[in-house]
């Protein structure tokens, strides 16, 4: 399944498809909302700031003035609220892609959601899970949808291990990020299961090392915000880069169920997309099955349609 010469230009037509992308107001999410509005699909632009949906939605028309696009006001940090976004959604859409994208990193200290969830686990996890539950429906008159989930190296931490999965114990603010984004994949490879033998897909994808909004809001004071300047001239790729993987598992015939997408250069920091390992254990239906009612009880959310 490695494509060493792909590009998005390789995308076939996405007529008649429609796409929702979380956190696509900027950065990896806006860069995959152009892409895919302009080979043709309905992209629903979603995120927490209405002035910055209506902002991306206007840079966007401008890039391609023939997108079609809608913005969906939607924080992940508030269960009632994505509930209430998606049954309408749920209801009365065809959802063909659902790239689970937004996601926060290094809050300095432990801080809760609205429903006392840690909030780093709550919006880039559990968020995410409450939402693709509640849009099943949508997703499944799909002929073969897509959920694309948007994790990270740092997925293969020791720090990101799932124990204390809310951080009650301990909160450091990047084992936090570490945890949401193994989680990302551990879910990913449990809801591959679930669908196995269907036309729908699960695909988690890490877009390599790349400046976007997360970097901008760290918590490292100014010896990181130096760090992250020089990085960013050395190792770090841009978001139209980072956004291959992405495009690659949302679009890529070849891209199979369960697949863990990376780029395929020095370090996976960029590069074409290609299969990346997974971190040890994420396959492990015990830990999969663990997560999975982790998951349904703290967000009070079922996947109905998919019970085994």
């Amino acid at each position: 399944m490695t494509a060493p010469h792909w590009t998005p230009a390789d995308i076939p037509s996405l007529d008649g498809r429609t796409a929702l992308i979380t956190g696509a107001n900027s950065g990896i999410g806006f860069r995959t909302a152009q892409v895919l509005a302009q080979h043709g699909a309905r992209v629903l632009l979603a995120g927490r700031r209405p002035d910055s949906l209506a902002e991306a939605a206007a840079r966007l028309h401008a890039a391609v003035p023939a997108a079609r696009l809608e913005t969906v006001e939607l924080d992940l940090g508030n269960l009632a609220e994505i509930r209430a976004t998606a049954a309408p959604l749920a209801a009365a859409e065809t959802i063909d892609l659902l790239v689970n994208n937004a996601g926060v990193m290094d809050v300095p200290e432990r801080r809760t959601t609205r429903d006392g969830l840690e909030l780093t686990v709550g919006t880039n996890h559990l968020g995410h899970f409450a939402l693709t539950a509640h849009l099943m429906p949508a997703l499944m008159r799909s002929a073969a949808a897509r959920i694309v989930t948007v994790s990270a190296i740092a997925a293969t931490w020791r720090s990101g291990d799932l124990t204390d999965l809310m951080s009650e114990r301990r909160y450091r603010p990047m084992s936090a990020y570490a945890k949401s984004k193994r989680a990302n994949i551990v879910f990913t490879q449990e809801l591959a299961r679930r669908l196995d033998g269907s036309a729908h897909r699960a695909l988690a994808v890490h877009p390599g090392s790349a400046v976007t909004n997360l970097q901008r809001h760290t918590s490292a004071g100014r010896t990181g915000r130096v760090f992250v300047a020089l990085a960013a001239r050395t190792l770090m790729g841009s978001a139209d880069g980072a956004a291959w993987p992405t495009l690659y598992a949302a679009t890529h015939p070849d891209a199979a169920n369960g697949s863990f997408i990376g780029p395929a250069g020095r370090d996976q920091t960029s590069g074409a997309p290609r299969p990346a390992p997974l971190p040890a254990g994420a396959d492990s239906s015990d830990l999969g099955g663990w997560l999975w009612r982790e998951s349904e009880r703290l967000t009070d959310v079922t996947f109905p349609a998919l019970q085994s």
